[in-house]
């Protein structure tokens, strides 16, 4: 099977970044693609021939609501960052500069899920916190993410002691999230790519302390077979699954490596499924999993989910609704979704997602 670059998640190839991560800087830039007028110092450059294809794309399948999310798509300056608070190196006096400086806690009030450990903090106002860098045995306060990154593990609802199963781990931050929520029994995180895997490891030295980190265990397994090598061992399962990342591509500096990544996209249902069908192997009977992407696509999202849900007799969908419900003043979403699925929709002064997630549940074998 040739899988194309964006499924490099899972095999020995160079991947795009994911949202809420600025994309390589410093590459050449093809006449063929025209400059994005936004301030600052550096200045991202849209690639047209992806604009071109999502725009008839998400024309189609989202009508008048591609517009405002374009807007949003092709303008860095109004991409809003969250900050996920480190609980294993808290810092009172960042939480007050925080509050000072405008942000608020992102999850709050009635949502079904929201352990007391987990802070994550947003402002409606465009900006980026400043990053730390990593630094051999200091513990980072804490983890700059897309808000709408949050919401997969929210649904998957992981208590102490569960075992954890992170499918396609990498670089690590909704492994770090789930970790501010809980203390997992197992709690494998995997990751194919050599490169991206020591990213991941690198990711929870930074932030999770030596006693913990010890206990957990980064493998490079494909994802597509961990179900056969590791049958009903998990009761939760992320598959935070390779996808047509639309924020990494409509900024693509290589215009020729655009234009087959737009041809070989038709592929990425097919890696989606063959993971998801892996995962519901290792999970568990009554265990639940959370499949989530970050592109608007419906073929590598309600498509594929549906398909699932036609062939292995084995899962259910899950109500997700109550938690859409819960932070709908914070994120906005599609109205056309079935119970068990969201999707975020990035506007200006909410500029979270894509993300696309759905829940699933095992049935218990009778």
């Amino acid at each position: 099977m040739r899988l194309p670059p964006a499924a490099a998640r899972l095999l020995p190839a160079p991947l795009p970044a994911r949202p809420g991560l600025w994309p390589r800087r410093g590459a050449a830039r093809p006449p063929e693609q025209v400059e994005n007028k936004t301030k600052g110092k550096h200045q991202k450059q849209i690639c047209q021939v992806v604009l071109d294809h999502f725009e008839e794309q998400y024309t189609a399948e989202l009508g008048d609501k591609w517009t405002s999310v374009r807007d949003v798509l092709t303008c860095p300056s109004c991409w809003q960052y969250a900050i996920l608070l480190n609980k294993f190196s808290q810092s009172a006096e960042l939480e007050n500069t925080l509050r000072v400086e405008g942000y608020h806690p992102a999850f709050q009030g009635t949502l079904p899920y929201l352990p007391r450990s987990l802070k994550c903090y947003i402002s409606r106002t465009p900006r980026r916190f400043p990053a730390q860098k990593h630094q051999t045995g200091k513990l980072k306060e804490y983890y700059l993410l897309n808000a709408a990154s949050v919401l997969p593990v929210l649904a998957l609802e992981v208590k102490d002691g569960e075992d954890v199963l992170d499918l396609c781990a990498a670089p690590g931050g909704k492994s770090i999230t789930i970790l501010q929520c809980a203390y997992p029994g197992q709690f494998l995180c995997n990751e194919y790519d050599d490169l991206r895997s020591r990213w991941l490891k690198q990711t929870m030295e930074s932030f999770i302390p030596d006693p913990l980190v010890n206990l957990i265990t980064v493998s490079k397994l494909d994802g597509r077979q961990i179900g056969d090598f590791k049958p009903e061992l998990y009761d939760k399962v992320l598959v935070d699954a390779p996808c047509s990342n639309d924020r990494s591509w409509l900024f693509s500096s290589d215009t020729q490596q655009a234009k087959l990544r737009l041809i070989q996209r038709k592929e990425l249902s097919s890696l989606q499924f063959q993971l998801l069908r892996s995962a519901i192997k290792a999970l568990r009977p009554g265990g639940s999993l959370v499949y989530s992407t970050c592109t608007l696509s419906k073929a590598e999202n309600s498509d594929v989910i549906n398909l699932i849900l036609k062939s292995c007799a084995n899962v259910m969908p899950v109500d997700i609704s109550e938690m859409a419900k819960a932070v709908s003043e914070e994120f906005t979403f599609l109205s056309d979704t079935q119970q068990h699925e969201l999707l975020v929709l990035p506007e200006k002064g909410k500029a979270w997602g894509p993300m696309y997630v759905a829940k699933l549940k095992k049935i218990k074998s009778v």
